[in-house]
């Protein structure tokens, strides 16, 4: 398939996970992409791979946290590739923190990248897409869709995305931009392999979050995104799909 030839995605986190796996999939699938990440020696293997599959490729080290650096990133994206038709916001991070304990540093530092830098990215990107009637989908996470033992920043943040993305589902539907999220659970990525159990914490807790059908790797939501973003999703707006092998179910 090639559902995305002539067309341009910026996808943020795009070192490694499933940014990685989403610029994989578009590139095989005849889109120019403009790259983002904080992690420049994972960013440039990934250009380099998506190169490889044909694709035009614009990297850069952007801060999502940074507003300069963000709006300066889309005007260079679009200066080099063309028009946007695509956002992809899968920059995050994650920790695990008993409540009580946590530092307020390490809340807006989740909060920042997660959820404001999701904000800063589609409000840069918002006019290009109004002009190709592009869409945006964002990643968002299970621990925003129910109770996540140990992670209060990460699950406030995703919820965050879940309600924003709504609000620009609406906002924007009649003027042809559409916006989905994504909802990852159980899915193997340096993240969540980097999970560890705080001290002191139930393990029993653990239970509530596991898959019927194991763990997955990134490119099963790459595979979502790819048909949110493209066509065949065009009747798709304001949507929260998970990705996590029935843990929710």
């Amino acid at each position: 398939m090639k559902r995305f030839e002539n067309k341009t995605a910026l996808i943020t986190g795009a070192a490694s996970g499933i940014g990685r796996a989403t610029a994989l999939r578009l590139a095989s699938e005849g889109a120019a992409l403009a790259l983002w990440d904080v992690q420049a020696a994972a960013l440039d293997a990934t250009a380099k791979d998506a190169r490889e599959l044909g694709a035009r490729v614009e990297r850069a080290v952007v801060d999502v946290q940074d507003e300069s650096a963000v709006a300066a990133g889309v005007r260079a994206a679009v200066d080099a590739l063309g028009p946007l038709d695509v956002v992809c916001n899968v920059a995050g991070i994650l920790r695990f923190d008993h409540t009580h304990e946590l530092a307020l540093a390490d809340w807006s530092r989740v909060l920042g990248i997660n959820l404001t830098g999701t904000f800063l990215v589609c409000r840069e990107a918002i006019p290009h897409l109004l002009a190709t009637r592009g869409n945006v989908v964002n990643v968002a996470s299970t621990a925003g869709m129910t109770g996540h033992p140990w992670a209060a920043a990460y699950a406030a943040s995703k919820g965050g995305v879940l309600a924003f993305t709504r609000a620009l589902a609406v906002e924007y539907a009649r003027q042809g931009v559409r916006a989905n999220c994504v909802c990852p659970g159980s899915i193997e990525t340096p993240i969540t392999q980097a999970f560890r159990v705080p001290e002191g914490a139930n393990p029993k807790l653990v239970r509530r979050m596991m898959p019927l059908t194991g763990f997955a790797g990134p490119e099963k939501v790459a595979n979502l995104v790819a048909l949110l973003a493209s066509d065949e999703g065009s009747h798709i707006t304001g949507e929260e799909i998970r990705v996590d092998g029935g843990a929710l179910s």
